[in-house]
């Protein structure tokens, strides 16, 4: 008997039945790969941390094997390749073995991070430091190149270098708390990512096209929780219109971020100017359930002092920060975390 193979036999792709069919078993196997990722990444970074543990308490049982050094890792790299093929270069071994010296207790590597994560948090010495960037991945689910840019933009030592002992401390064992609007701050902001040559100039329209271009990067240095809404974003007061450089909207803090951009020094008129566009916002763009919006005015430069005169009694949600194209002096910020620690008797 020859079979009936009539394409009207066939389900119609665009029966809703037959979509709903596809769209779950789409689902169910996107979480399955999902799950199947993360037990395997699990394994790994366990495995890891027991091959730390064998190659340490193996240097530690005796003064013999301690004296090893350098030597044992390389035959070891050279065995266990043979053995089971990649996976076991000198490099690998080395960092397994920091593994288990960096976190003596497994269920303190967090199996949310990759080991492709923790290669790059090896990297640093500093236990502050390291904890900052170990909790902030975790958070802000940052990709492994996002935790690269944020480590090699000094993103810990610019936020501590403007807090006290205990801060630092906060900081390296919680990451960066999003609880009030000074919360979002960063001092300097850094856009090493827009490649702009040395001593080149750009014009502010430059700037944030520059900025919008890169608007991932630019997202991840302004921190969690930012949603873009538009730049040059017009309203009209009194009949003039005026333009604000970027708006964006804080998902966690529940409001408009507003975000000017100057290429010198903030004038006192910059910050009227900024205290317009927010009495604006709460007024006409607010929604019930928003909270008051925040203005940011990035500068190359400010005057701290006409800053403070220029926002007296003014709303404590407007912020002058300065930014830079280039990366901060890291030996000059570690050095000022460093002070602070000392003079509080860390």
């Amino acid at each position: 008997m020859e079979l009936n193979t009539n394409a009207s036999n066939s389900p119609n792709p665009n029966n809703a039945g037959y979509q709903q069919l596809l769209a779950q078993i789409s689902g169910t196997f996107s979480q399955g790969q999902a799950r199947a990722a993360q037990a395997v990444n699990t394994v790994l970074i366990d495995t890891y941390w027991q091959v730390g543990q064998h190659i340490v308490e193996f240097e530690q049982a005796g003064q013999q094997r301690a004296t090893y050094g350098k030597a044992l890792l390389e035959d070891l790299a050279r065995d266990l390749t043979l053995r089971h093929g990649r996976g076991f270069s000198r490099s690998n071994i080395t960092r397994m073995r920091l593994f288990f010296l960096y976190y003596p207790i497994c269920a303190k590597a967090s199996h949310k991070l990759s080991w492709s994560h923790y290669v790059e948090l090896l990297k640093l010495d500093d236990e502050l430091e390291r904890g900052f960037y170990e909790k902030q991945a975790i958070a802000e689910q940052w990709s492994v190149p996002e935790l690269k840019r944020q480590k090699n933009s000094q993103l810990f030592l610019r936020l501590a270098a403007s807090k006290d002992k205990a801060g630092v401390l906060q900081l390296a064992q919680q990451g960066q708390m999003l609880e009030q609007p000074a919360d979002l701050l960063r001092e300097p902001y850094v856009f090493e990512f827009l490649k702009i040559p040395e001593p080149h100039q750009v014009s502010e329209t430059q700037l944030e096209t520059l900025l919008c271009d890169h608007l991932q990067p630019f997202m991840l240095e302004l921190g969690k929780g930012f949603t873009f809404v538009g730049r040059q974003y017009r309203i009209n007061v009194g009949g003039t219109h005026y333009r604000v450089d970027l708006v964006f909207y804080h998902r966690i803090l529940r409001c408009f971020v507003l975000i000017d951009l100057k290429l010198g020094e903030v004038q006192h008129h910059d910050i009227g100017q900024m205290n317009l566009y927010m009495g604006y916002f709460a007024a006409e763009e607010n929604t019930e359930g928003d909270n008051p919006p925040i203005g940011i005015i990035l500068s190359r430069q400010k005057d701290e002092l006409l800053v403070e005169y220029a926002t007296y009694g003014m709303n404590s949600q407007l912020f002058v920060q300065k930014y830079q194209l280039y990366l901060p002096d890291r030996e000059a910020l570690k050095a000022e975390i460093e002070r602070t620690l000392l003079e509080a008797g860390q």
